[in-house]
This record gives C-alpha cells, sequence and structure tokens, in this order.
C-alpha cells in the first residue's frame, strides 16, 4: 500500500518499509508537490531572512514518521523524475504569477534546482 507524506512543504508518495513501535520507515516513490523555497518560519519574506533553496526528497530516500502523517493514495504512483519535473514546473509557475521580491528569489532557486536535478538524475529540466 503507498501513502502521501507530507515533508515540510512538500508532499510525497511513499510506503511503508519497516515499523518500529510508532516509528514508521517511509520510502519516496515520487513527488506531488515540490518545497516551497525560502524560509519556512517567515514564508514569502525575503528581508532579513536566510532564503533556502529547498530540494525535493530524493528517490528512494527514507524518512521515519508516525501513522498520523499518512494518508492512504489511491492512484496510480507516478515515475518519481517525471513528477519532480512537474511538481517543479507547477512551483515554478506560481512563481512567475506572483512576480514579487519573494518569487523572483524563488525563481532564482528553482534554476538552481534544475541545474542540480539535471546532474543527480541525468536528464533535462
Amino acid at each position: 500500500m503507498v501513502y502521501q507524506f507530507p515533508h515540510k512543504t512538500g508532499q510525497y508518495i511513499v510506503e511503508i518499509i519497516e515499523e518500529k513501535g510508532d516509528q514508521l520507515l517511509v520510502k519516496v516513490l515520487a513527488v506531488l508537490k515540490h518545497p516551497r523555497q525560502g524560509d519556512l518560519h517567515n514564508p514569502n519574506e525575503v528581508e532579513n531572512v536566510f532564503f533556502h533553496e529547498r530540494k525535493a526528497l530524493s528517490q528512494f530516500e527514507k524518512r521515519y514518521t508516525t501513522a498520523q502523517f499518512l494518508k492512504a493514495y489511491q492512484s496510480e504512483v507516478p515515475n518519481y523524475i517525471d513528477s519532480l519535473k512537474q511538481s517543479l514546473y507547477e512551483l515554478e509557475e506560481k512563481m512567475k504569477q506572483r512576480n514579487n521580491a519573494y518569487s523572483l528569489q524563488a525563481l532564482k532557486c528553482i534554476e538552481q534546482l534544475k541545474v542540480d536535478y539535471e546532474q543527480q538524475y541525468k536528464t533535462n529540466f
């Protein structure tokens, strides 16, 4: 069975691979929503904050969580790289539409993420 798993500001499709008490070890299969860029504690801010470049969890990356954060995923699981591209393009389009200081900084991060992902996954973004 596969699940939706929120991690920071991203959303992933995962499967449980191990249980230790109330802790579940999950493995990332696909990306539903790419993490937001910037400071999580000061969303949409660029002044006087450290603006973080945030990557999506990698294919097959593992994380511990609890059952309360997992929600059954009923649809077909997409290919990881295709889902990563789609989620990044959706975030990029959203930032292009905003056209403010935050979105301009986020777009710079997204451009660098494309370069990083191309090297990591050996595909064009």
